[in-house]
């Protein structure tokens, strides 16, 4: 691969200036890079190496090699980091032992470098052993005769197998409880389990976050870290992948692995030491609990099987007599790179709980990967016993890092889950009630009177005005003396007791020999309680930050629904910006990047936060950028965008404004005119679902007598191209499927939607902003030839959640500009006028966070085409606030640099010449 001329890119902030007297370093890239890559490696290192909470926001369009370059300057970071220390330690020892003779000290260095050689030959060995065994299973399609892990077998000697008589009482009623436990901190990722667990786990060097050896010091070094996120597993099992191309140099300088033999035969390279990390939903290899589905009864039962109480335990549960398993198995995982597949596999081969064993692989991991919920959240990040402090915090696909926060920390819960707690509650009463003593009798009724007056409270707004608004906390719980209540001991009961778990798998019980009876079909079981417990403990951790909103929901039995919500990630981020040596937020649609230091470092000084948006690698003459502001030529001097606003024909889908049904049949002459030139497939991106049934229903009305041509213009279009719909609710993969073969394979698709022989060519999709198309789909090459914005996808500002979200920031900005702002200066003072523009600030902050929650989704959707060097597509911004400066601005800036000059004044015909030179370009090429 040649090095690519590097395209425009821009920096913000303070941090790491690469200048040309920046020293060279190779990043042990496997190809040779672009600019635009080494931009981005450099500016990583930078942030990396400079550490004390230092923050990069790096945008790189997708196409570039954004997780090669986060990889290969991430680990030469670590790599050379770690032989600094290295180093460093050999100068400790010599500062130790000043005023020895020389012969003294260079005999106890050469013995320390020997033995650190010795230490690393000997790990490496043995993972170069497991290995090459992972590598011959594989030859032999990981075969082998099958474990024992499917069929009657539960993997706990108590299986519920077919026939098999269910002792109710030992299996569903909860044991005696009492509050106050054994000592243990509240935040002890092991608290849940028995004393004589914990013992084990700790014997098997399993113990939480203590650290843990191997046999003769082979692994008693704790290093740095490198944790690396994303939002879903599949990104990081591709994440994962990219993780095997590059080779990196040991961690060891190279003169201490060459000080006992010749320099040719030093090792030139150490294999990276990578972890994933996951759920027990994704991880448990025990039949009996994976079958439970949900990831709340899953947890709920392994934790249960671990009480000292529990006569079965787990059979997969590290302990001293499968040590030699969880060692095997820690062994295998630091040797081979596996991705969540391959950690599941293993521990199904060596029969140990991969969940458990992969905790004392943590301390030896140089890059441990995990999805965005098991960072985010501090008690996750504890229960899987891993620490920030002095690692480097890596995020991928930040653009949604903050809806992400929000998301970890939301709950909701309907009034028909209430009424189906309350249901499943007096089934499991009417069976153990008697047999229920003390405290439990206690906390059972409490646990009733909390739905009850969930329940209504609920009931009572569905029958009053209004179909959605913000509830106060303080009035859920008024009725039937819930607000006694303690709610913290009340969740503290509800974990420890398992009771969820417990009234959940009596009632799907008592329904499956019901219907089994009957001979009917069991109904679905939801955890309904468990849910009930994610509402109270959002309601328990209840702050400025958070706001309660209910909203009643459609449909042929009413129903209305309680939501957390968080206004805003600053706090929950907090314990993730301030614990790391330093935090990187990486994604190919970044822009823009104001949010990111509003919200989420606002206290973070502008020196300590590195910017960077890097240009593409296509050639400029592969992309072309256009706003269509209007149908008609704009003339020379008119005042665009000003006399734009006042044209009757300019583009400008507001809410205000975008039922102009001859506004909407303009932009229908405008795509079909599009797609007569246009290639292959072309994709439109609408504000909404609703916005885009109302387009298609005006375009699918005849036209009007007096215009050229009265047949409806969906029918038109459907003349140029295979016309395809997204849909809410719908398939997208069958959806993306039919277009796909409309343009790859046109003799094998449908034919004509308006019958007859098919004359399209190529197929045209019609999406939305935030959809399921908008994000993670890749419409590279022929299947996206085209992108055209229509609008801006505004949020409805006078919905609850925005307007909360809204006054939030208002109030939480003022007060950090003004730290008393109930004070009242005195009228034309210094500080009066301080304060007014403290409050004008604080309005523009909230103004940008709605405005750039919109450039976010639109940055996204624009980012489904050009995913290659090679790659090439047009880009038609429809509105004519596109060619504003302060929207433009906040596009990505490869994309303002393709922006064709003047374009906005242009018209549909200057649109029309510059599509055609462009493709007929291309075709020539």
């Amino acid at each position: 691969m040649s090095t690519a001329t590097s395209p425009n890119k821009i920096r913000h902030g303070g941090g790491n200036d690469d200048g040309s007297d920046a020293p060279q370093i190779d990043f042990h890239h496997p190809f040779t890079p672009y600019d635009v890559q080494l931009d981005f490696m450099r500016a990583a290192y930078g942030v990396l190496e400079a550490g004390n909470g230092q923050v990069g926001i790096l945008e790189s369009p997708t196409g570039t090699g954004k997780s090669l370059s986060l990889i290969c300057s991430a680990l030469t970071w670590l790599r050379n980091h770690k032989r600094g220390q290295f180093e460093a330690s050999l100068d400790a020892t010599a500062k130790g032992m000043q005023g020895e003779p020389d012969w003294m000290i260079e005999t106890a260095l050469r013995r320390k470098r020997e033995e650190l050689a010795r230490r690393w030959e000997e790990r490496e060995a043995q993972m170069e052993k497991l290995r090459a065994r992972e590598r011959a299973m594989e030859e032999r399609g990981r075969g082998g005769k099958r474990q024992r892990l499917d069929g009657e077998y539960d993997g706990v000697g108590m299986g519920r197998g077919k026939g098999k008589e269910v002792d109710e009482e030992a299996e569903f009623l909860i044991d005696d409880w009492e509050d106050g436990g054994d000592g243990l901190a509240d935040d002890d990722p092991l608290s849940q389990l028995s004393k004589e667990t914990r013992e084990l786990l700790a014997k098997a060097g399993l113990g939480g976050q203590k650290r843990w050896t191997r046999g003769r010091g082979r692994w008693k070094m704790k290093s740095r870290s490198i944790f690396y996120t994303s939002r879903t597993h599949s990104q990081l099992t591709q994440f994962i992948a990219e993780l095997r191309r590059p080779a990196f140099p040991p961690s060891l300088p190279s003169e201490l692995l060459s000080s006992k033999s010749d320099q040719e035969d030093a090792p030139t390279k150490e294999a990276v030491k990578q972890l994933p990390l996951s759920s027990r939903q994704k991880l448990c290899i025990n039949p009996s609990v994976s079958r439970l589905g949900s990831l709340s009864a899953i947890n709920d039962r392994c934790t249960e099987l671990q009480l000292s109480k529990s006569k079965n335990k787990c059979a997969f549960m590290p302990n001293p007599d499968n040590l030699k398993q969880a060692h095997q198995f820690r062994d295998t995982v630091m040797a081979t790179v596996p991705d969540i597949e391959d950690m599941h596999r293993i521990g199904a081969k060596l029969q140990i709980c991969p969940y458990y064993a992969s905790r004392a692989a943590v301390p030896g991991a140089e890059v441990i990967t995990l999805p965005y919920p098991l960072l985010l959240q501090r008690s996750a990040r504890e229960a899987l016993g891993i620490k920030l402090e002095g690692n480097v915090v890596i995020i991928d696909e930040a653009h949604n890092i903050m809806d992400a926060v929000a998301n970890v920390y939301a709950a909701e819960i309907r009034l028909t889950e209430l009424r189906r707690a309350r249901q499943m509650l007096g089934v499991y009463v009417r069976r153990f009630g008697k047999k229920l003593k003390g405290e439990n009798r206690v906390m059972v009724a409490q646990v009733g009177k909390v739905i009850e007056s969930l329940s209504e409270w609920l009931a009572g707004t569905l029958q009053a005005k209004g179909s959605q608004g913000i509830a106060d906390p303080n009035e859920l719980l008024k009725a039937r003396g819930a607000d006694q209540i303690n709610l913290y001991r009340l969740i503290k009961y509800i974990q420890e007791s398992k009771l969820a778990f417990k009234v959940e798998s009596y009632a799907s019980h008592a329904e499956e020999q019901e219907s089994s009876a009957s001979n009917g079909k069991p109904p679905s079981s939801t955890p309904v309680l468990h849910t009930l417990v994610s509402f109270l403990t959002a309601l328990t951790n209840f702050s400025s930050e958070g706001r309660i909103f209910f909203e009643k929901l459609p449909g042929t039995s009413p129903d209305i629904k309680l939501s957390y919500l968080l206004l805003s990630p600053t706090h929950a981020f907090s314990s993730v910006a301030t614990s790391a040596r330093a935090v990187i937020l990486a994604g190919g649609t970044m822009s823009p990047f104001g949010d990111y230091k509003d919200h989420l470092f606002p206290t973070l000084s502008p020196e300590r936060i590195t910017t960077l948006s890097c240009g593409h690698v296509i050639p400029p003459s592969n992309l072309c950028v256009w706003t269509l502001a209007s149908t008609k030529l704009i003339p020379p001097g008119g005042g665009l965008p000003g006399t734009l606003t006042k044209a009757a024909d300019a583009f400008e889908f507001s809410f205000q404004k975008r039922n102009d049904r001859a506004m909407v049949r303009d932009l229908g002459v405008a795509i079909l005119n599009i797609c007569s030139v246009v290639p292959d497939g072309v994709v439109v991106f609408f504000p909404s679902y609703g916005y885009l049934d109302e387009v298609v229903s005006i375009w699918q009305t005849a036209e009007p007598a007096a215009s050229n041509n009265t047949k409806p213009i969906w029918d038109r279009l459907a003349v140029k191209k295979v016309v395809f719909r997204e849909t809410k609710g719908g398939s997208s993969d069958d959806v993306l499927q039919s277009y796909t073969e409309a343009i790859l394979s046109p003799d094998e698709a449908a034919e004509s939607p308006a019958g007859g022989k098919r004359t399209q060519t190529g197929a045209l999709l019609l999406s939305v902003v935030g959809g399921k198309m908008s994000e993670g789909i890749n419409f590279s090459d022929r299947l996206g030839r085209c992108v055209i914005i229509v609008g801006l996808p505004y949020p409805n500002i006078n919905s609850p959640e925005w307007k909360a979200r809204i006054e939030y920031i208002e109030s939480a900005t003022l007060a950090r500009l003004l730290p008393d702002p109930n004070t009242t200066p005195a009228p034309h003072s210094k500080e009066a006028m301080n304060r007014e523009q403290a409050i004008a600030t604080a309005k523009q902050v909230a103004r940008d966070f709605y405005e750039n929650a919109c450039m976010r989704a639109v940055n996204q959707s624009i980012g489904r085409a050009i995913r290659h060097q090679n790659d090439y597509a047009a880009i038609v911004l429809v509105d004519r606030r596109f060619a504003t400066d302060r929207i433009s601005g906040k596009l990505p800036g490869w994309i303002r640099d393709g922006m064709v000059p003047g374009s906005a004044g242009k018209g549909l015909p200057g649109l029309m010449g510059a599509l055609s030179v462009f493709f007929r370009g291309k075709r020539s090429g």
